[in-house]
């Protein structure tokens, strides 16, 4: 019972949640263990809201999930996991995350709070209304990212702003369209939703958002005020990182990966030692100054 319930917690979606670690990185505060400890409490309570939505989404779209070809072996649709516990255990996820939410910090258990209203109205109603369904998925990622910053007590900078939300919108389209490829050879089980979507639409917003989050990146490595506070320009060397990243995600989206983006970072070699070398690349040019 304790697996079925952690399957159906999504533990792989928890990589969402490390858009909290970007205000302690970006801020110089990674050595600080208080800090450090604070936003991993906050990462905590960041996966015990998200998997609480996670839990109630597949208990709303029971019936849809059951006609989907890979939905149906999830353990809610299935029958592995009773309706009763897994709403029970979802209101017990919601209550932690929150109250430990508040115990870090006023502010960032109202980022929490706000977090969780957006993920529960997305299951309700929002992810049945065109274009809408993308832009508060993004939001969730960009809520993270705040609250990452206030948990910890700083301003998180406008063009490190920008560039979440822009890459969070890359990656929700990038997920949208692979669920528009899978539902055109498997029609059954899909949400009304991807019905107002063409591959065609998507494409082109795919690609605005990568370039603008390209764009956004090079601008912030390059401002005034990132240069002034990390005391050197060489943080611009890391867009080429950046670059290979969005590419190499459109890459695969071209060739047919229907995967979540989540799936494919942790699984597609290429892409995880981009991110692990443009990670090790912005931590010695922002900590050696």
């Amino acid at each position: 019972m304790i697996s079925t319930i952690l399957i159906s917690l999504r533990p792989n979606q928890w990589t969402k949640n490390l858009f909290l670690f970007a205000g302690i990185v970006f801020s110089r505060q990674l050595t600080n263990m208080e800090a450090l400890t604070k936003v991993l409490g906050g990462f905590i309570a960041f996966c015990l809201l998200s998997s609480a939505n996670y839990l109630i989404n597949d208990v709303l779209d029971i019936e849809e999930d059951r006609q989907h070809p890979v939905k149906s072996r999830r353990p809610i649709p299935s029958g592995a996991l009773s309706v009763r516990l897994a709403v029970a255990v979802a209101l017990g996820m919601m209550a932690g995350g929150l109250l430990l939410s508040f115990l870090l910090n006023p502010v960032f258990g109202l980022v929490a709070l706000g977090y969780l209203v957006l993920t529960v109205a997305y299951s309700l109603a929002l992810k049945n209304v065109v274009l809408v369904d993308i832009l508060t998925v993004a939001v969730g990622y960009v809520l993270r990212a705040i609250g990452g910053a206030a948990v910890i007590g700083v301003e998180i900078s406008s063009w490190l702003l920008i560039c979440t939300i822009l890459l969070s919108l890359f990656l929700v389209l990038g997920k949208r369209r692979g669920d528009l490829v899978l539902a055109v050879s498997n029609p059954s089980g899909n949400r009304r939703t991807l019905q107002k979507y063409d591959l065609t639409l998507l494409d082109q917003m795919i690609t605005i958002t990568g370039a603008a989050a390209i764009l956004s990146y090079a601008l912030y490595t390059m401002s005034a005020r990132t240069v002034g506070e990390f005391h050197t320009e060489n943080l611009r060397y890391t867009l080429i990182f950046v670059v290979y990243g969005i590419f190499r995600y459109l890459y695969l989206l071209r060739k047919g990966e229907g995967r979540a983006p989540e799936e494919i970072l942790i699984t597609d070699k290429p892409l995880l030692i981009n991110l692990i070398l443009w990670a090790g690349c912005v931590g010695l040019v922002i900590y050696s100054y």
